[in-house]
């Protein structure tokens, strides 16, 4: 008894003493995050929580918002045609991504990544769209897609071949959503194909050996090996590439603003209209919220479907 009894008081002594330095290192531990912690809460938990508020305003932006309109202006969003639309353009965006321009980049993985010669260099050529603002990306491919044959160089190299006319690329209301994703996807494959890359590197190359030992040909080892062996990768550029695309605003604004006749709108550019051009900022604010609110249930959804397979793989 006298034995236990000191054991016992030892741990007690043991645990007093743990203590201090576990509250040292936890005030530690939340000095170096309270800089993020403070910064994170400025300027995105409070600008989240101030679009809250104004969306049940009819504001323009100037002054206190008094004009209490409640959920008038997610009534006014649900019933417009146009965002509607813009909706439809960014689910149009997420079904191209990941019909195109993921198994694009796969496919340029696969190729720059192995023994290819002068693969230094297609990695180079590849990925430098993704380093380019997409400022300059739109301003060059709008220069690209003039329809006048004598200064667009696409139209000038169609023109070429007999019998085909100049393209009104992006002023055709049936294409310029498929001109739009082909400079979407000229900007961002090069990034999903480093991320291919850096998932085909963490792969043994003993198992890709005893393959080829048993007789696997390529597209057994690329059907069977590569892609599920890199799985987790795929669905972290399928989760990435569906939010960028529903968040896409800047080579949309840039090229067509939304037109022609709100052909090329999407959420970003609806919101962007209605805040800073027309000044009706209560009703951006509720634009803000929805968009919000769609990207955090498709995130939710990830997350507890297709993630779960990372955890328990």
């Amino acid at each position: 008894m006298k034995r236990d009894s000191y054991d016992g008081n030892v741990t007690v002594l043991k645990r007093e003493k743990k203590s201090p330095r576990r509250l040292q290192n936890r005030l530690t531990v939340w000095l170096f995050l309270l800089p993020a912690i403070v910064l994170f809460s400025i300027f995105l938990v409070y600008p989240i929580f101030q679009s809250v508020y104004y969306s049940f305003f009819s504001w323009k932006g100037f002054g206190p918002a008094v004009d209490l309109v409640w959920f008038e202006n997610f009534k006014r969003i649900l019933t417009d045609m146009v965002f509607l639309r813009a909706v439809g353009n960014g689910f149009l965006i997420v079904v191209l991504s990941l019909a195109i321009q993921l198994p694009l980049a796969m496919a340029l993985a696969l190729m720059v990544g192995r023994r290819l010669p002068g693969r230094g260099f297609f990695r180079t050529v590849f990925f430098l769209p993704y380093v380019l603002s997409e400022v300059i990306t739109g301003i060059m491919w709008i220069f690209l897609f003039n329809p006048d044959p004598n200064r667009g160089f696409i139209n000038a190299v169609l023109t070429l071949i007999p019998g085909v006319k100049a393209i009104p690329w992006l002023a055709d209301t049936r294409i310029v959503m498929i001109a739009i994703f082909v400079v979407l996807t000229w900007k961002y494959f090069g990034f999903y194909m480093l991320l291919y890359m850096a998932g085909l590197q963490n792969i043994p190359a003993e198992i890709e050996e005893a393959a080829l030992i048993d007789g696997v040909n390529n597209r057994q080892m690329i059907t069977h090996i590569t892609i599920p062996l890199i799985g987790s990768t795929i669905r972290t550029s399928a989760y990435l590439s569906i939010l960028g695309s529903l968040q896409v605003f800047g080579l949309v604004w840039i090229m067509t603003k939304g037109g022609p006749v709100n052909a090329s709108e999407v959420m970003s550019t609806y919101m962007y209209r209605f805040s800073f051009t027309r000044f009706e900022l209560g009703y951006g604010s509720a634009v803000a919220i929805v968009m919000l609110l769609i990207s955090l249930v498709f995130s939710q959804a990830y997350l507890r479907t297709i993630r779960q397979t990372d955890y328990l793989s």
